[in-house]
């Protein structure tokens, strides 16, 4: 189908647009920009978001899952329960498939093997919405691979692959790893804050079953960073 903007002028999100890369009876598949809230949030000034316009022209559409405001990229949106239902299913028993890309500090060397951090994962209390690593934390584990560097800026563009899907799992594990994603403005220094004026974090990849059919559907969207 062709591509859809989902555009609301808005005071609290000017010049953000979202295209709709796919719609059927069951769901829709979108790409939504780096800077708007998945769902709402709390007080006034957070209750422009995805779900929320989505829904203005979809009165079936329902949440399955989030991205981080500052992520961008592929989310999936049910229409109607039933299908909610059966997507919440395939997201708890690990049928869904989700890739990213980042942009992160450091030079590492180019590889197509995949590596793994496992390393918990827990609410940093004091300081939320921070999470932090601590062994009594939840198990949370992130595949990852570098795919380019470029010694100039010394970054690394990685593709990852989380196998958890806790909050702010990516942003947290290459913290740990020693390479925060390039701004950051929650897990990184500020010199690699100053990297960029946004998050370099964008769900790429994203292949599930179908609610209905069981097919499997799949869905590549490149990031613009």
């Amino acid at each position: 189908m062709k591509c859809q903007s989902l555009f609301f002028n808005s005071p609290l999100s000017q010049n953000q647009s979202i295209d709709l890369l796919y719609q059927d009876e069951a769901l829709l598949v979108l790409n939504k920009p780096s800077g708007l809230l998945s769902v709402p949030g709390r007080g006034e000034d957070k209750q422009d978001c995805l779900s929320t316009r989505v829904q203005a022209q979809f009165s079936d559409a329902l949440v399955v899952h989030r991205l981080d405001m500052a992520t961008s990229g592929l989310l999936l949106m049910a229409r109607g329960l039933s299908a909610q239902k059966k997507l919440n299913a395939a997201f708890e028993n690990r049928q869904i498939e989700k890739r990213y890309v980042a942009c992160v500090a450091g030079v590492l060397p180019i590889d197509s093997q995949w590596q793994t951090i496992d390393l918990p994962i827990l609410v940093d209390w004091p300081n939320r919405p921070l999470r932090t690593i601590h062994p009594e934390g939840q198990p949370s584990v992130t595949r990852w691979r570098c795919i380019a560097n470029e010694i100039q800026t010394q970054t690394s563009r990685l593709e990852l692959e989380p196998l958890t899907g806790r909050s702010h799992q990516l942003r947290v594990h290459l913290q740990a790893l020693g390479n925060p994603i390039a701004g950051d403005s929650l897990y990184a220094p500020p010199e690699v804050q100053a990297h960029a004026t946004r998050l370099l974090l964008h769900a790429s990849s994203l292949s599930f079953p179908h609610p209905l059919s069981g097919e499997t559907l799949s869905f590549q969207c490149p990031a613009d960073f």
